[in-house]
């Protein structure tokens, strides 16, 4: 993979070729990515989307979209770090008009929108909808589709959702949001089908980036860039560079932040703070600094703030040190993985596992959530399927009626009415599935 290629400006439909030269220095391509992602309604619905702790009303926790914004701040650092060493590794880059902040651009606008295709209620909510299929009462389908159809229901994936979200075209919003080729690159974290699943232990096998109707758009996109293509009768592609940062953003903040929030709930010892983040922030801790700080939330934050600080640094140098691999298709491990810190993040998560992600309020809420979204599904899916068959009953049209209008297009395949009803619900926030199930079951 060559970087020039990698860094395309390209959009879809695209008559003429972009050149970066040639941009508005004003407002580069890259930058009106963030926008249009800031801007759309499936990033504004993260707000009411569970990050993993359910909403407090009175203590602040991590929505969704909070962490969607703090993932792309690391993110646009750790790009204008690397962005710096490209840069001075390949000058030629420099004369075709492209800058260190183009490269933070990219992984900010990528960071942005990694979980944009994530259902509501958590982490719980891609099993719930797959479990749907897998073991419930969408079952019923399997014999109907091909195989890779149904893989895509039961394993559905929220990268694979999020790519459909972006480049979805309709009429009069043809492309979907019509971001760049290079930010949709550092987007596709896992490109490759639903089949054959975890073929390899690279971890761009670990799971899918695109449904098989949107087969065709991941591809163009793909080749488009010059992303090495794998060997094998499945579409699989060796990964962007740049998702590499993408993912090390996500990693830091979760990993770091959600220990944070577990601190400050009271639900992780304080104490933890300081004895699992110490190794990390060691050679940067001014110990003074930290003995002044009063509350609890001081000092959890100046920990957090170095640690992030450290870990990017780090992430850097492993990407680096490993960058000419990488364009070759030839490193299969996420970076946080050969970092320097990769026992100290361990621990933190190990903790988090079992103090946080595993809590009772946690598992009350995921619970909740696979009942809502198993209820929304049966509904809608059983009123559409109906309706196409000509023999919807009232009770299904007035269900139908609760379906927004850009989902009411008859679609003569199975598969593409089963996965329309699954964007919807997933566009859902945790707040509206409620209020929908609570309309259809009457509580």
């Amino acid at each position: 993979m060559n970087w020039q290629q990698l860094l395309s400006l390209k959009k879809f439909g695209d008559q003429h070729i972009r050149e970066r030269k040639n941009e508005n220095p004003s407002r580069v391509g890259f930058e009106v990515d963030y926008d249009r992602i800031i801007f759309s309604n499936p990033f504004r619905s993260l707000q009411d989307k569970t990050q993993v702790i359910p909403h407090s009303k009175t203590d602040f926790v991590h929505t969704r979209l909070t962490h969607s914004l703090e993932v792309s701040v690391v993110g646009r650092s750790i790009g204008r770090l690397a962005g710096d060493q490209i840069m001075q590794k390949y000058p030629e880059l420099i004369d075709l008009g492209y800058t260190i902040n183009d490269f933070g651009a990219i992984v900010a606008a990528a960071c942005l929108c990694h979980d944009i295709g994530n259902p509501p209620f958590g982490h719980s909510g891609e099993k719930a909808i797959g479990d749907f299929f897998r073991f419930g009462a969408g079952e019923q389908f399997r014999l109907d589709l091909e195989v890779a159809q149904w893989q895509d229901l039961i394993d559905f994936e929220g990268n694979a959702n999020g790519f459909h979200i972006l480049t979805d075209s309709r009429p009069g919003a043809e492309g979907g949001l019509r971001i760049s080729y290079a930010t949709l690159g550092a987007f596709m974290k896992y490109p490759k089908e639903s089949l054959p699943k975890k073929p390899t232990n690279d971890i761009s096998d670990k799971k899918y980036g695109f449904f098989q109707a949107d087969k065709a758009s991941f591809k163009d996109v793909a080749e488009s860039l010059g992303m090495l293509r794998k060997e094998g009768d499945s579409l699989r592609y060796f990964r962007h560079p740049l998702t590499y940062l993408v993912e090390a953003a996500d990693d830091i903040c979760y990993t770091i932040i959600d220990f944070e929030d577990g601190i400050n709930l009271g639900w992780i010892p304080e104490e933890h703070a300081l004895e699992f983040l110490i190794k990390i922030v060691k050679d940067n801790i001014n110990s003074a600094k930290y003995a002044q700080l009063q509350t609890k939330a001081e000092r959890v934050s100046y920990l957090r703030a170095l640690a992030i600080g450290s870990l990017i640094n780090d992430t850097v140098r492993v990407f680096m040190e490993n960058e000419e691999l990488i364009l070759r298709g030839q490193f299969p491990y996420a970076l946080t993985e050969k970092c320097a810190y990769v026992a100290q993040m361990k621990d933190i998560i190990n903790i988090s596992i079992s103090n946080v992600y595993e809590s009772k309020e946690v598992i009350e809420k995921e619970i909740v959530g696979y009942k809502v979204l198993h209820t929304l599904l049966d509904k809608f899916i059983a009123a559409s399927n109906n309706k196409f068959n000509g023999k919807a009953t009232h009770y299904d049209d007035m269900i139908l009626k609760l379906l927004p209008e850009q989902y009411q297009e008859e679609n003569e395949s199975l598969y593409l009415r089963l996965l329309n009803i699954c964007r919807f619900v997933s566009l859902l926030t945790d707040g509206k599935a409620l209020e929908l199930y609570h309309s259809i079951v009457g509580k």
